[in-house]
């Protein structure tokens, strides 16, 4: 019961939740980048809400089914393929053994999600599926890889009632925070600044952090480690802003000047280099 790898695609990975409770041991929570469109594939099959999926960045993989199964693809838009014809994104599909799934890219957002019936049944370390590197044994998966599904004998089911993605949420550039630690030692107008300036993503960015190219003037002395978590924004010596995303370390060396809200965290996660952000207090 398994899924063969024909392409990995550019980066494609497993990932549910994250690991929870294991910052004392340095290990980093991971997990979907975008949690929301990861439960809303889960949902679509009526899996539980931490079963763990595939996610796909821009250019996704072709993956031959062994096995038959019922399916969900999630996120902003892709073209999808199953047997060479185009399938929707948001909902859900039968997949026939023998089938051919490919997933030629992601036209909008980063990161897309497709989930299986029963969830896929990768190696679980410290209680997650979520791959990464130097925790699990691959930190992406590979051509001839075969990646292990429960087997699905019905078909899909029968659904009364629409469930729509809110991808409505995604077209705001204005990204929620709270205070963080640090940001009462902000000038008044480095805090005006924080919120009156828009942002650009860097190209360097990835799953650990985002990094933002317009610079903010630090008076700030630097501050001893403190703990960090997904959506801690720092304030680097040079003045540039750093969000830490998904695969952050569980510690940090800068001055913590505000936290992205979790709902904030998905929808910053789907934009794209070059594409501007406004940091509004929620």
């Amino acid at each position: 019961m398994a899924i063969e790898v024909l392409k990995p695609g550019l980066w494609t990975s497993i990932q549910d939740s994250g690991r929870m409770g294991f910052g004392n041991f340095g290990v980093p929570i991971s997990g979907a980048m975008d949690k929301y469109a990861a439960a809303f594939a889960n949902m679509l099959l009526g899996n539980f809400g931490k079963e763990a999926v595939m996610e796909i960045t821009h250019l996704g993989p072709v993956l031959k089914f062994h096995e038959k199964t019922i399916a969900a693809i999630s996120g902003l838009n892709a073209d999808i393929l199953l047997n060479g014809k185009k399938i929707p994104i948001n909902e859900s599909f039968q997949i026939e053994k023998g089938a051919v799934l490919s997933i030629e890219r992601v036209s909008d957002g980063n990161w897309i999600y497709l989930a299986v019936f029963g969830g896929f049944q990768s190696e679980i370390i410290m209680d997650s599926r979520s791959m990464y590197d130097g925790i699990t044994s691959q930190a992406k998966i590979k051509k001839g890889d075969f990646l292990k599904i429960r087997g699905f004998s019905g078909t899909k089911p029968e659904h009364y009632s629409i469930v729509r993605f809110q991808k409505r949420t995604y077209l705001s550039n204005r990204i929620k925070v709270f205070r963080g630690p640090e940001f009462s030692l902000l000038s008044k107008n480095n805090k005006n600044e924080l919120f009156q300036k828009q942002f650009t993503i860097s190209p360097d960015s990835s799953r650990m952090a985002y990094l933002l190219e317009e610079k903010v003037e630090n008076n700030l002395q630097s501050i001893l480690t403190g703990p960090v978590l997904p959506g801690t924004v720092e304030l680097t010596p040079d003045g540039k802003l750093i969000i830490l995303m998904r695969d952050a370390p569980v510690t940090g060396g800068y001055p913590r000047v505000l936290q992205v809200c979790e709902e904030s965290l998905d929808v910053l996660a789907q934009k794209k280099t070059g594409e501007k952000i406004q940091f509004v207090l929620s």
